[in-house]
């Protein structure tokens, strides 16, 4: 079956409803719920800790078959600025989804970044970028075999969790989040107020409490 292109649903996020969640690190967007859309944990930054790019944009989906990578091809001439391209390729090893080449182009595009619940390649190259953030269940040098079958913007899984085309996606040195319009209108009052929670939390250990006494909690018994 050929590559399938479908359209997109009407009432996409606009820029200025996702840009405050920029702030939000992915452990406080996953701990407003066990429903908010945390992605699989074992989908990794390519690079260690602090030195990975932060993923912060709308998903662009493609399902392929590996060895087959068409949906990744085709993605090309969709994918545009602010876009991250969710690669669900059912976890599959033994064939990379994209590389240097392809992610180079869609980094010319003004794409923000990759996620792939399968494998990619070309590493260096893809983790040596400062704008473009690439997050992998796994690596491996081997190329795909075809690109013949595949669908784009069709809600897919990736790491677990459902994702449909016009999510914002978030990554971070944690791990990922992928919100859904609602929750992105509904939940960001309680990312902040969440925020500002934490904040208190930093001054009061410096101003000398205790923990226990921050959070609330019972006295300890002393045996």
């Amino acid at each position: 079956m050929p590559v399938t292109i479908h359209s997109v649903p009407t009432g996409d996020l606009t820029a200025d409803e996702i840009e405050p969640w920029r702030s939000v690190p992915v452990a406080v967007a996953v701990d407003l719920a066990r429903d908010i859309g945390q992605i699989d944990p074992a989908i990794r930054p390519l690079n260690p800790p602090g030195r990975q790019p932060l993923l912060f944009g709308r998903a662009v989906t493609a399902l392929c078959e590996p060895p087959d990578f068409g949906a990744v091809v085709h993605a090309l001439e969709i994918a545009g600025p602010g876009d991250v391209l969710m690669i669900a390729a059912a976890g599959h090893a033994q064939f990379a989804m994209i590389g240097e080449i392809l992610g180079g182009q869609l980094r010319s595009r003004g794409c923000v970044g990759v996620v792939c619940d399968g494998a990619v390649r070309d590493v260096a190259a893809l983790a040596g970028w400062p704008d473009f953030s690439v997050f992998s269940r796994s690596v491996t040098p081997r190329g795909p075999a075809s690109a013949e079958r595949g669908s784009i913007n069709l809600p897919v899984v990736i790491g677990g969790q459902l994702v449909t085309p016009g999510d914002l996606v978030i990554g971070d040195d944690d791990g990922l989040v992928a919100l859904s319009p609602t929750s992105v209108r509904t939940r960001l009052g309680d990312a902040q107020a969440k925020l500002a929670r934490e904040a208190e939390w930093i001054a009061s250990l410096a101003d000398g409490r205790s923990i226990a006494d921050i959070l609330g909690l019972a006295a300890a018994k002393r045996g």
